[in-house]
């Protein structure tokens, strides 16, 4: 048999020599044969769209560091450097033996000696799989979380008293750890399109996520200070720390190998001392910051007045404050560095759980170690760093420089989910280490500890501790909650993660770019934090944000910012610096008022003059643009000048991982460069090359749209649009129904949005191509007429056309997911052994009507129509032996899709679970809400059919009638010419460029399409003469008609609509429950209830707070007008009657009072009608009046009803 012939095989394409004259060559603008080719034939040794990979990359190489990091010496992964960082813990049985010395006894050191991570795979009890490797689809399709065993090596050392040591190790299992799809643990890692599509993914498919229990999560990207660089803060709250505590202080954000943080802030005080905060297990302790550095370098008084005043002997302020500063370490009466360490330690053994055998100054050494610029090892370096920002707080108190802003852009860097997965990691072993320390100590107390010396006991003890991480780490992923001791140096708790939700894919892709700026800020009152500054040009995206409470908070990164992840090599830059006039660190003497710093990566490493600073940074600037391999590409080159009441000025070189970068054009050589957020605010960007000034600017844009984001991107022409409604499109974008996904028969989303008849728009970006958004569509194109054509597009409203509609404009499927597990079913056996079993027992007969939803197997039948209360699964009890159904509790016609059986992990247990994929049609009605790609969004009021609907000329009706007053007061004229550019796109068959900042003053859009119109035959300016479909007369003006791509958003009147006759009530109040799921009611609250008093419409109001409400009828006494006191007794003749018993009981005390007292006159009391026991009456009451009173007499207070 001859296989059929593909004209858009990759190989009939290249076939013909002579480019353009292959079978298959692709000469359209809207680029479809390639896409085609491109969809059917994946390629099979690379991504099929490249762009999308690079905009995710920060995520999966971030993840990546955590196992193995080239840029490291010897390739280690920050789990390696972190559990090296924990280093040893020790324990001691507190025995000596036989006389022997050792006051402590045997001592057991024990520490993590590697890790190791291995792919998913299926678990060894599974004897049967032949393809032992898991893969992300699997995951998702059988609700399963995608993870990897986690083991750990451990090393233990037992010594005698007697100094003996024998070394033991174990290798312990650490729980099963969620894997970061296409990492370098994941096995999709590096596959081409080809192979990620038989394996069940998209040929896009880009990962970045983690799959726990099927959903597909993302760690959020959030906002954190810059590491490495010392801050000027002005807060008022410092002043509340204490007495004599100021506003004034200079933190840091220090960073170590393993990427966990420590801050630490200095604080000014009024006294003319110092202070260093810092935070150990969420408890902030103080230290004097002379204590701290004559203990690191054991420095001398005068080093340290030398080191602050740097020649600038003139300086009164400066010398005061030094010499109050060196006054007040007199008072401790602690002279050398040693007892400085020895205080500390003294002061600080008990809080940092240090081995017993250390001393008070081994103690004190940790301290400093761990917790006091972490980022530099040698003590020496953070004695000149502490120095540095001592002179920097002294600076900004003198009011010589300002306080920096921490909201800037320029002082962030990003919290990267790998690295905030390692420090979760890093953190939960050492809770296990210290965990293994506690299970000795309560062995020890309880003397259940064996011999120390016996390699089994400690064996033992790990056995009895709990090293489940991997379970610990998918609660953080599937809750986003961030249990811990320690707190990580982050200001949240909570929000870490959230949903990759597929609506479509503009909000799939837009999740990976989001850049949160923290939890915490959402609460503060001030907007300061959520404004849009200049600063973040090129990084963050001025219109990609969305609007309410996260406003300003949650951005997106531009398409262009990059995230450095690697470590780069800077080991030579020192060296460079030194050759070319930098004055070295240990230079006997440095005048403060002519030198400023010179620092890498937040390690002072000499000073020059502000000339000589510049010269540098251009000399390093022209090496990395020239790729020197001395100054890598990403290194960032922050020059800040000497200013008068300025930032603090300096050079300041960063080349950690985290910061953000953009690619520009350096205009001296010409070549690429890329800037950081901190270097740009000193440059001088073009955007165009007209605005280039010699001299002046330092670089070029690439292209003026590099400040937006992908998603801000798409909209068209959005440069001729008012701001706000650019910033509605983005949100509008991600929330329209178009095409979750290529593969949806694999997806197990809990519902998903589907577009059945999306197209390609006629106007679209370049953009729109580069990231290889036509395979995922998300609109119609639609012809546009704008008219007041009737009252029913009044208010944002718009028009249909019925036979538009009915040949799919805009028809669409909602995918629900109904998962039924029998496990979770009442009347399920909590034992090992299931009771209940998916199929139909004897009990339904042959001709059941429920076989034709049902199969015997008990599973639906693919292709059935359900409604509410069909069964669509059926299950026997072996108790009882009955056949039970699980039914259908949606309100709206579906039909079953698919139905996946899911097994266990090791797939040796009966069928329990079925997952069942429910197809809901739904064509566009009046009140579903559509909008175009501007910001204009409108609901449907009407479907006029084509006899009624305008028409031109050429006989052309319009899809869509759109009022002519939502354009004045909106200002979208992006949204006309796209009309006017689509027009003449469809009449000439070409794809229209939409990119922004393509058109000026001087070449308008209105010209430039115009011709192109006039060019067919029609309006120079996109008007046409209509006629009326009613009447068939000419429409007085001409109307403006043209071709707009439009979107139906996933707000559908069938999800929203709420009504209700009569339905559930609240037990306790009897008035109706709320919510649209419960068939609750809709409040008429208190406001509602003045406008209808207003009114003056009573018997309205009676009706809705008491008819419609909670009505009911209670009995009432005329006489002491109680609402609680009826009784019931029995009357001779007339069976059982009511009667009031406060009356009663008051007629009963009148009897007495009377008896008593025969020589006064005391008046009887006679009710109303002569009756002594009251008079009751019927009355309508709402029954929480009634419930209101029962309350009342509760707490001993009586309500009276007048009735009259």
């Amino acid at each position: 048999m001859v296989a059929a012939f593909d004209p858009l095989s990759p190989t009939t394409a290249s076939s013909s020599s002579k480019p353009g004259f292959g079978v298959g060559e692709d000469k359209s603008t809207f680029k479809t044969l390639t896409r085609e080719r491109q969809f059917r034939h994946p390629p099979i040794s690379a991504s099929d769209v490249p762009a999308l990979d690079e905009l995710v990359a920060p995520h999966i190489q971030s993840f990546n560091a955590l196992v193995e990091d080239e840029g490291n010496a010897g390739g280690k992964g920050l789990m390696q450097l972190g559990v090296e960082d924990i280093g040893e813990k020790v324990v001691f049985d507190g025995k000596s033996w036989e006389g022997q010395g050792g006051e402590w006894g045997t001592k057991i050191s024990y520490r993590i000696d590697r890790v190791a991570l291995s792919k998913p795979l299926v678990p060894e009890k599974d004897k049967l799989a032949i393809e032992r490797r898991i893969f992300p689809s699997e995951a998702r399709e059988r609700l399963a979380t995608y993870r990897s065993r986690l083991t750990v090596n451990i090393r233990w050392t037992v010594t005698g008293p007697d100094g003996v040591s024998r070394e033991h190790e174990e290798i312990k299992e650490c729980g099963l750890l969620p894997i970061m799809t296409r990492s370098i643990r994941c096995n999709l890692q590096g596959l081409p399109s080809s192979e990620l599509i038989a394996h069940g993914e998209e040929s896009t498919s880009f990962g970045g996520y983690f799959i726990v229990n099927g959903n597909e999560k993302i760690i959020r990207y959030l906002v954190v200070p810059r590491r490495h660089h010392a801050l000027n803060l002005y807060r008022p709250s410092f002043a509340k720390r204490g007495v004599s505590y100021t506003p004034y202080g200079t933190q840091i954000r220090c960073v170590r190998p393993d990427q966990s943080a420590c801050t630490n802030t200095i604080h000014y005080l009024s006294n003319g001392g110092a202070t260093l905060r810092f935070a150990w297990r969420k408890v902030e302790y103080m230290i004097p910051l002379m204590l701290i550095l004559k203990a690191l370098v054991n420095a001398s008084d005068k080093e340290i007045f030398e080191g602050l005043i740097q020649g600038e002997y003139d300086n009164t302020f400066l010398t005061d404050r030094v010499e109050l500063l060196l006054r007040g370490q007199k008072t401790w009466g602690l002279q050398t560095g040693e007892q400085c360490l020895d205080y500390l330690g003294e002061k600080f053994r008990i809080v940092l759980n240090c081995p017993d055998d250390w001393n008070n100054i081994q103690v004190g050494s940790f301290l400093l170690s761990k917790v006091v610029l972490v980022h530099l090892p040698n003590p020496r370096d953070k004695f000149r760093m502490l120095i540095f920002m001592l002179r920097k707080l002294y600076s900004l108190v003198s009011g010589a420089s300002c306080p920096d802003n921490p909201d800037s852009p320029q002082h962030h860097e990003v919290l990267l989910p790998g690295f905030l997965y390692g420090m979760i990691i890093k953190e939960r072993f050492d809770d296990c280490l210290n965990a293994v320390k506690l299970q000795i100590q309560q062995d020890l107390r309880q003397n259940k500890a064996k011999s120390f010396t016996d390699p089994k006991y400690f064996a033992s003890v790990l056995s009895k501790t709990n090293w489940d991480i991997g379970a610990k780490l998918s609660y953080f992923l599937a809750t986003g909650n961030l249990v811990s001791p320690t707190g990580l140096d982050l200001q949240q708790t909570s929000g870490y993660t959230i949903v990759a939700e597929k609506l479509n894919f503009y909000r799939y892709l837009s999740h990976f770019r989001c850049i949160h700026r923290g939890a915490f800020f959402a609460e503060l009152k001030t907007t300061d934090v959520r404004k849009l500054r200049p600063e973040s040009w090129g990084f963050l995206c001025p219109v990609h944000t969305p609007d309410g409470s996260p406003c300003g908070l949650l951005n997106h990164l531009s398409h262009t910012c990059k995230i450095v992840t690697t470590q780069l090599d800077t080991s030579q830059i020192p060296a460079l610096l030194s050759a070319h006039g930098m004055t070295q660190i240990f230079a006997s003497s440095i005048d403060g008022r002519r030198m400023v710093c010179i620092q890498l990566d937040g390690r002072v490493i000499g000073y020059a003059s502000p000339a000589k600073s510049k010269a540098l940074a251009n000399l390093l600037r022209r090496l990395k643009t020239e790729e020197n391999a001395k100054v890598p590409l990403d290194v960032e080159i922050g020059y800040v000048p000497v200013t008068k009441g300025g930032q603090y000025p300096g050079l300041y070189i960063f080349s950690g991982r985290s910061r953000m970068m953009r690619p520009v054009t350096y205009l001296e050589n010409g070549k690429l460069d890329h800037l950081g957020s901190f270097e740009q605010v000193y440059m001088d960007v073009a955007i165009t090359k007209e605005e280039v000034e010699k001299g002046v600017t330092t670089h070029l844009e690439l292209d003026p749209t590099s400040m937006l984001s992908v998603i801000a991107n798409l909209t068209p022409f959005s440069d001729f649009n008012q701001s706000p409604r650019n910033m509605y499109q983005c949100q509008m974008g991600k929330q329209s129904m178009g095409t979750p996904s290529t593969a949806m028969n694999k997806r197990t989303d809990n519902k998903s949005y589907r577009l059945q008849s999306g197209q390609t728009p006629v106007v679209r970006p370049n953009l729109h191509n580069h990231y290889g958004f036509d395979n995922f569509p998300n609109g119609t194109n639609a012809i546009v007429a704008v008219i007041s054509y009737t009252g029913y597009d009044m208010e944002d409203a718009m028009i249909l056309n019925k036979s538009a509609h009915e040949r799919g404009f805009g028809y669409g499927t909602v995918y629900k997911s109904d998962i039924f597990d029998l496990a979770s079913s009442p009347g399920a056996s909590r034992t090992s052994k299931p009771t209940l079993h998916f199929g139909l027992g004897r009990d339904i007969k042959e001709d059941s009507d429920v076989h034709q939803y049902v199969s015997k197997d008990g599973l639906p039948r693919i292709g059935t129509r359900v409604k509410a209360g069909d069964p669509i699964a059926g299950y026997v009890d072996d108790t009882t032996g009955k056949t039970k159904f699980h039914k259908y509790k949606g309100d709206e016609v579906a039909f079953i899709d698919e139905v996946r059986l899911l097994g266990s992990d090791a797939g040796d247990s009966e069928l329990q679970k079925i997952h069942i994929k429910l197809r809901i049609p739904r064509s566009p009605v009046i009140g579903d809400k559509f909008s175009s790609r501007h910001g204009q969004k409108g609901v449907c009021s009407q479907k006029f059919p084509a006899i009624d609907m305008p028409f031109s000329e050429s006989g052309m009706q319009p899809d869509v009638i759109i009022n002519p007053h939502a354009f004045p007061s909106r200002m979208t004229i992006g949204m006309f010419v796209e009309s006017l550019a689509g027009k003449a796109g469809a009449l000439h068959g070409i794809c229209q460029d939409a990119t922004p900042f393509k058109f000026s003053d001087a070449d308008r859009p209105v010209d430039y399409f115009g011709e192109q119109l006039r060019a067919a035959g029609y309006n120079y300016y996109g008007n046409e003469p209509m006629y009326s479909g009613i009447t068939g007369e000419e429409f007085h003006a001409d109307i403006y008609l043209g071709l707009v791509y439009y979107q139906r958003l996933r707000h559908m009147v069938n999800d929203k609509f709420q009504v209700r006759t009569t339905g559930p009530v609240d037990p306790l109040t009897r008035q109706p429950v709320k919510g649209r799921k419960r068939a609750g009611g809709i409040r008429f609250g208190e406001m509602e209830r003045d406008a209808l008093i207003a009114h003056g419409t009573s018997f309205l109001l009676q009706d809705r707070l008491m008819n419609c409400s909670d009505y009911s009828t209670a009995w009432v006494c005329r006489s002491c007008g109680s609402l609680t006191s009826l009784g019931f007794e029995e009357v001779s003749g007339e069976g059982m009657k009511e009667y009031c018993r406060i009356c009663d009981a008051k007629s009963e005390e009148v009897e007495e009072i009377k008896q008593e007292t025969e020589k006064k006159k005391v008046v009887g009391v006679t009710m109303r009608g002569g009756e002594k026991k009251g008079k009751m009456d019927v009355v309508a009451v709402p029954y929480v009046f009634r419930y209101l009173c029962a309350e009342m007499a509760c707490m001993g207070i009586r309500l009276n009803v007048t009735v009259t």
